[in-house]
């Protein structure tokens, strides 16, 4: 009990945000790497595959949110990428309202969606939890495969603009400002994670996710933080969903609710590092490529060679790194230094 009432007591001393040094300069490197990169002119599949990284980087630190920090798996996460894709894509198809505009309500629908379906499944615990979030997750999506009015099981097809590309964000010349545009995505979450990282809600989260009934006896409303946790995540999940609309202009259920793009999420995590805030992005650096370059070689979705590789990869961190790749790295880069 004590162990808990100390880390309590850091939390309330501890600043908003902390950067390691070396982090620090590294950190200010790569983005200055990333922001010139384009200027190097990449072929196409160069810059679909980091776009691809940066959503994917989004979407495990979205997940990682709610299972990395406060410990609750959830299996069916895709059902917040897809309320964002059909948020932009509806509006945007039916009253012509910008895709930006629908980004912001497909965040706002999906913390409203979080905070309802979050209050009674929240009540559950381990696989009882991810069971109810992987049949949430299904059910949303058996929903749009059969309301006609965003298109049943066809989905939406985007209608093409190519007077306003900024408007409509529907740039069909050039990856580059996908590019960009998930790259700035992908810092302002990154950025939103470190802060509750390093905040006193961030070791709220880690002390349900350690041991529920201290983090209660200490004061803590586990349910609360447990709900606030779930609709972070949601809410970061959703720009996501809204961009790849646009990117690809065209949803249907099938794709965008995608038990397959929840369980991606979890490996992508789970092979950098659950509850760190480097792991989504080191996870989604390996496995994304692996399956763009899969894709490529072997045609179709990769032959399933790509899910044999995250297999054995996932295995093998299992057995040798339960920490994930991060555990890699030196101590001072992903710790501060204890006084």
């Amino acid at each position: 009990m004590n162990i808990y009432s100390n880390t309590l007591e850091e939390a309330k001393k501890e600043p908003v945000i902390y950067f390691n040094k070396i982090s620090l300069v590294i950190i200010f490197l790569v983005i200055v790497g990333l922001f010139l990169f384009p200027l190097s002119s990449p072929s196409r599949f160069a810059l679909h595959t980091l776009i691809m990284i940066f959503m994917y980087s989004v979407m495990a630190q979205s997940w990682n949110v709610l299972a990395g920090f406060s410990g609750q798996i959830s299996l069916g996460h895709a059902l917040f990428f897809g309320i964002g894709a059909y948020a932009t894509s509806y509006f945007y198809s039916k009253f012509l309202i910008s895709p930006w505009i629908g980004i912001f309500i497909g965040i706002i629908t999906s913390g409203i969606i979080a905070l309802l379906i979050g209050i009674p499944i929240l009540r559950l615990r381990g696989h009882y939890f991810a069971i109810a979030t992987l049949l949430v997750g299904i059910t949303f999506q058996v929903i749009f495969q059969r309301w006609t009015e965003v298109g049943a099981s066809s989905g939406i097809y985007m209608p093409i603009n190519r007077d306003n590309p900024i408007f409509s964000i529907q740039f069909h010349k050039s990856k580059i400002p996908y590019y960009y545009i998930t790259l700035v995505f992908f810092l302002i979450s990154f950025l939103i994670v470190w802060l509750i990282n390093r905040s006193k809600l961030g070791y709220k989260l880690k002390a349900v996710r350690d041991q529920q009934e201290a983090a209660a006896s200490l004061g803590i409303h586990v349910s609360k933080y447990k709900i606030i946790a779930f609709i972070i995540s949601g809410m970061l999940m959703a720009p996501m969903g809204s961009i790849y609309a646009q990117y690809i202009l065209i949803v249907n259920p099938n794709d965008v609710f995608s038990v397959d793009i929840s369980i991606l999420v979890l490996l992508i995590a789970v092979l950098g590092g659950v509850g760190t805030i480097w792991g989504p992005v080191i996870g989604a650096s390996i496995l994304i490529p692996i399956s763009e370059f899969t894709r490529i070689y072997f045609g179709g979705t990769g032959r399933s060679i790509d899910l044999i590789i995250y297999g054995i990869l996932i295995i093998l961190i299992c057995i040798f790194r339960p920490a994930g790749i991060i555990s890699l790295f030196p101590k001072d880069l992903r710790e501060r230094k204890k006084n």
